[in-house]
C-alpha cells in the first residue's frame, strides 16, 4: 500500500545532497562552538590537529572522524553530552536495544517528537486514521519507543494502550535453553493484548513480527478492527513479509515495517511493489540521520549496490552528534528511490547472522 500522504521531500538527489551538506555544517557548528557546543566534542576538537568547524564542508568530510565508540554511551557521564545551549534543562534518559549487560544510554529533549512527527507524514490515512485508539505490544520502560509511539498516536489525534515486553528476559530464557518459559511469557503478553482488543475499539497496532503472528493465531487481525499495523524489531526476510501481509493480515490491513532505534530515530520504508518481491528497503530520516552500508573489513568504503555490508549510522541533530557508529546490523545496500533520493538499506538483520547463531527473541 502506497501511503496517500507520502510525497518526495526533495525534487532531486542533488537537492537532497545539498540539504544534507548544509545540515552537516550547521550541526557541526552547533556541537563544536564554544557558545553552544557539547563538552565531549569541544574536548575532541581541542585535542585534534584539525578544526571541524572550518574543515567540515559536506557529509563526506565526516569520514575524517574515527568510528564512534558505543562504549562512550555506557560509561561517560550524561553531563558530557549536554550542549551548552541546553545547560540547566532536565532531560529524558533512553536505553538502547534488548542486549545483555550495561545498556547504552542516550539523553534527549525533543528529538523523538521531531522524528515521529516527520514519520507521521508517510502514513496512509485510511490504514492509520486520525483519532481513535492504538495498541503497542512491545518494550516500554526505559526505551524511547514507548514515548515515541504514544507521541505519534497523540500527534495523529489518537490515544494509545500498552502491553509491556521485556526483551532482555526473553533472550535470557532462550539463551539458557528455557524455550518453554519463553513461550509461556509470549503467551502471557499476547493474552493481555487480546483482553484489550476484546474490550476496546483499537484500530492501529504496533508490535513485533513474532508477536503479531502469535496474536493472529488467537484472533483475526482485520476482524478485530485493526486497520493498520506497524511491525519491527526483529529480522523480516521477504518470506516473513509475504506471510505477514498475505496470511496474518489477510491482505486487508495496512502494513508498515519499521527500522529504527534510540540513536537514529525511525527510518521509513519504500512502499512495496510487485517488483520488490516482499524485500523491504528502509531509508534513513535524512538529514537528521544517515545510513551507509559499509565493507566490514574496510568501514570507510561503501559496498556495491545489492551487496551485503555492515550498517553505519551517523546522527545529526542539535541534541546528538554521533558520526560513524557501526551498528550491530548488516543489510543490502539499495539505490535511491523517488520518495527518498539517497541510499537505502534492505533486509536488515543482525551483523554476522549468516555465519553465527544469534538470539533475537521476540524483539
Amino acid at each position: 500500500m502506497t501511503p496517500a500522504t507520502a510525497q518526495p521531500r526533495f525534487a532531486s538527489a542533488d537537492a537532497a545532497k545539498a540539504a544534507l551538506d548544509a545540515h552537516v555544517r550547521e550541526t557541526v557548528e552547533w556541537h563544536f562552538s564554544p557558545e553552544t557546543g557539547t563538552p565531549h566534542w569541544l574536548e575532541f576538537a581541542a585535542a585534534a590537529d584539525w578544526d571541524p568547524r572550518t574543515e567540515v564542508k559536506c557529509f563526506e568530510d565526516l569520514l575524517r572522524f574515527p568510528e564512534f565508540d558505543g562504549e562512550l554511551l555506557r560509561k561517560t557521564p550524561h553531563e558530557r553530552w549536554i550542549p551548552k545551549a541546553y545547560a540547566g534543562r532536565s532531560f529524558t534518559i533512553f536505553e538502547t536495544g534488548g542486549t545483555t549487560g550495561m545498556p547504552k544510554q542516550r539523553i534527549g529533549w525533543e528529538d523523538y517528537k521531531h522524528d515521529y512527527e516527520e514519520f507521521s507524514d508517510t502514513l496512509d490515512e485510511a490504514a492509520f486514521p486520525r483519532g481513535g485508539y492504538w495498541l503497542m505490544i512491545g518494550p516500554t520502560g526505559p526505551r524511547r519507543l514507548r514515548l515515541a509511539i504514544e507521541h505519534l498516536a497523540n500527534h495523529r489525534g489518537s490515544s494509545c494502550y500498552f502491553v509491556d515486553l521485556d526483551p532482555r528476559w526473553v533472550k535470557k530464557l532462550i539463551s539458557s535453553g528455557q524455550a518453554d518459559q519463553a513461550r509461556a511469557y509470549m503467551e502471557h503478553v499476547v493474552d493481555q493484548a487480546l483482553l484489550i482488543l476484546e474490550h476496546r475499539d483499537v484500530s492501529v497496532l504496533f508490535t513485533t513480527p513474532k508477536l503479531l503472528e502469535a496474536l493472529a493465531e488467537k484472533v483475526s487481525i482485520p476482524a478485530a478492527g485493526i486497520k493498520g499495523v506497524f511491525c519491527g524489531g526483529t529480522t523480516m526476510s521477504p518470506q516473513t513479509v509475504r506471510f505477514l501481509v498475505e496470511e496474518v493480515l489477510e491482505g486487508q490491513v495496512g502494513f508498515v515495517p519499521t527500522y529504527g532505534n534510540t540513536l537514529m530515530g525511525l527510518a521509513a520504508h519504500k512502499p512495496l511493489t510487485p517488483a520488490d518481491k516482499f524485500s523491504i528497503t528502509y531509508y534513513a530520516p535524512q538529514p537528521r540521520a544517515v545510513l551507509r552500508v559499509t565493507n566490514p573489513d574496510a568501514p570507510l568504503e561503501p559496498v556495491e549496490y545489492d551487496t551485503w555490508g555492515r550498517v553505519e549510522l551517523t546522527t545529526l541533530t542539535r541534541e546528538l552528534f554521533m558520526p560513524r557508529f557501526l551498528e550491530r546490523d548488516e543489510a543490502l545496500r539499495r539505490r535511491p528511490c523517488e520518495l527518498y533520493p539517497w541510499d537505502g538499506v534492505a533486509e536488515v538483520r543482525p551483523f554476522g547472522k549468516s555465519t553465527e547463531t544469534i538470539v533475537e527473541g521476540v524483539y
